[in-house]
């Protein structure tokens, strides 16, 4: 008789979160913290000393938000913070990986990102306008990243990301690569401050 495969993660803080079934109360800032710190984006394929992590991108993600609606909501700018935190379990899978490997990959990415939300008091899906709004500003990060860490042309990155529009210069320093701990510890610290 075959042994069913195990499909849950053990995190640090002791919490054992199912894959296939997740529940918010297996969900803690601490575990996401730390592991988005470790996940490199673009596949470690980045210049610098130390990679450049979700945890970063999802900060830069936030301030490129901001730009473009210094207004928003507590629970958008939230939802926005926290756009790929299930990669904190799951790892950032490439754009051409997530094509090969399909719907299967978005299930699970889908299921999590609802456990995280409920475990925020967000929604477990977000809208249609939120999802076009996360995705302009994590677009526009993409470009960035693409251009200053990763080895794109402007060209190249104009035809997958799309055209950038000018961004302040305290949203471009945020391209510079910053040590594990120094990640976990920001974006630990943004996500406090915006549930405060």
């Amino acid at each position: 008789m075959a042994k069913e495969p195990r499909v849950w993660q053990r995190m640090l803080s002791g919490r054992r979160l199912n894959l296939l079934d997740p529940s918010p109360l297996d969900v803690e800032l601490d575990d996401i913290a730390h592991g988005l710190a470790r996940v490199a984006r673009w596949n470690g394929q980045t210049v610098g000393d130390h990679i450049f992590s979700v945890a970063q991108h999802s900060l830069l993600v936030e301030a490129i938000a901001d730009h473009l609606d210094p207004d928003m909501q507590r629970s958008t700018r939230l939802a926005v913070l926290l756009h790929d935190a299930p990669e904190y379990v799951i790892g950032d899978i490439i754009s051409p990986f997530k094509a090969v490997i399909g719907d299967a990959y978005k299930t699970i990415e889908a299921g999590l990102l609802g456990a995280i939300h409920l475990h925020f008091g967000l929604p477990a899906a977000p809208g249609a306008a939120l999802k076009r709004f996360i995705k302009q500003a994590d677009r526009q990060a993409a470009y960035l990243e693409a251009t200053q860490l990763a080895g794109f042309a402007r060209d190249e990155a104009i035809k997958f990301f799309g055209r950038p529009e000018p961004l302040p210069r305290s949203v471009h320093a945020l391209l510079e690569p910053w040590p594990v701990s120094e990640a976990e510890e920001r974006f630990r610290a943004r996500v406090l401050a915006v549930t405060a």
